[in-house]
This record gives C-alpha cells, sequence and structure tokens, in this order.
C-alpha cells in the first residue's frame, strides 16, 4: 500500500498543494497512492497524537508513506528519527519529495538509520548535560528546585480546607463518601485520600 501523507500547521493553510505535489510525483514514479492521511496540526506535537500515528501503526511491511518534505512529519529533529527510525523497524518505506529522502530496506537506509540513532544519542547527552549545569547554576543561587508549594504544603488549597466537622458528621449519619464528595465539589479519590491521612495520623474520620 502506498499512502500520501500531508499536514498543514492552520486552517488558513490549504492542502491542495502538497496533494499537487505528491500526484505529480507519483505520475512520474509510476506509483499510485492508495489512501490519503491529511490534517491540520502542528508540527510539534507528537506524533502519536496525531493521524500519522494511526497510519504508521496501520502501515506492514512493504508500504510507503510519500510525503512533501521531512518537515511535514515532524517539527524538531528528534522526532523525525523516531517516525523515520520506527518506519525502518516495521521494514516500511518513506520517501520525500523536495528532500529527496528514500528511506527503504537497502544499505543507504541503515547507513542513515545509524547516523539517526547516533544524532539521537548525542542530542540526549547534550539535552541531559545542560540540564545538569542549570540546576548546579540555579543551585548555586539558592533558588528551590522542584515543584512550587502545593496542597501538602498548603492545605488551603485543598477543597476539604475547614470541613473535617461537616465530613465527621455526615460519616457518622451513614452519608456515604460518593454524596459527601458531591457535596464538597471534589473527587471520591480526593476524599478517600484526605481520610486515608487523617486515620495515619491518629484521627478517626474514616470510620
Amino acid at each position: 500500500m502506498t499512502y500520501g501523507y500531508i499536514r498543514v500547521s492552520s486552517d488558513k493553510q490549504t492542502v491542495e498543494n502538497q496533494r499537487f505535489e505528491i500526484n505529480q510525483f507519483c505520475i512520474k514514479e509510476g506509483l499510485k497512492v492508495d489512501g490519503w492521511i491529511e490534517e491540520t496540526v502542528s508540527g510539534t506535537t507528537l506524533y502519536t497524537k496525531r493521524r500519522l500515528g494511526r497510519l504508521l501503526k496501520h502501515m506492514h511491511k512493504g508500504d510507503m508513506m510519500i510525503c512533501s518534505e521531512l518537515s511535514r512529519l515532524g517539527r524538531n529533529l528528534l522526532m523525525i528519527m523516531e517516525i523515520l527510525s520506527f518506519c525502518m523497524q516495521r521494514k516500511c518505506k518513506v520517501w520525500t519529495i523536495k528532500d529527496g529522502y528514500r528511506l527503504g530496506d537497502d544499505i543507504q537506509s541503515k547507513v542513515l538509520a545509524f547516523a539517526f540513532g547516533l544524532s539521537a544519542e548525542i542530542e540526549r547527552n547534550l539535552i541531559s548535560q545542560r540540564t545538569r549545569e542549570a540546576l548546579k547554576r540555579v543551585r548555586a543561587e539558592g533558588k528551590r528546585i522542584g515543584r512550587p508549594p502545593g496542597k501538602k504544603s498548603r492545605p488551603e488549597l485543598s477543597p476539604l480546607y475547614r470541613k473535617e466537622e461537616y465530613i465527621r458528621r455526615a460519616l457518622e449519619r451513614g452519608v456515604s463518601q460518593r454524596i459527601i464528595a458531591q457535596k464538597l465539589h471534589c473527587s471520591r479519590t480526593t476524599l478517600r485520600r484526605y481520610l486515608t491521612q487523617n486515620v495515619q495520623n491518629g484521627e478517626s474520620l474514616a470510620t
């Protein structure tokens, strides 16, 4: 199966230019597009959350995906390499028109795959190094590292703040946790966690 993949970033852009380009390319190469995948989404969106991700899972050995250029697959190098690596593992082909890439089951593709893998490893190492250096600088400046204070350290942010007496009385009357949570506009998980914490602190709200 041969698939034509088209992506535009906004509704103001048109898919027709890419469709025309792919059709002309297929006529020249003697190919026929068996299915079209079109989507309007940013290239920074994870491909697994796009129609592209569903297409990749659907493709089998020998299938081909044609797009106008690599940037249609993603807007960063790591994402593009991950997509191409996935296709190579499934023995699928990826052809791009403007870039002239021909990813398939040949020695050139294997060399590209090695280069992609090496580049990805280098990029990950660089990101990790930059992160460590940034954290070191932040610590040296005496700044707090980690998540800002949340509901555990600031109980007034909890929907159950100062509701202890209401909860106690409701439980004594036999009101279910589901009803109590609805009345207090919180989830049953939040209420259950609150009750458990109070039991651990030696109180008896959950009884």
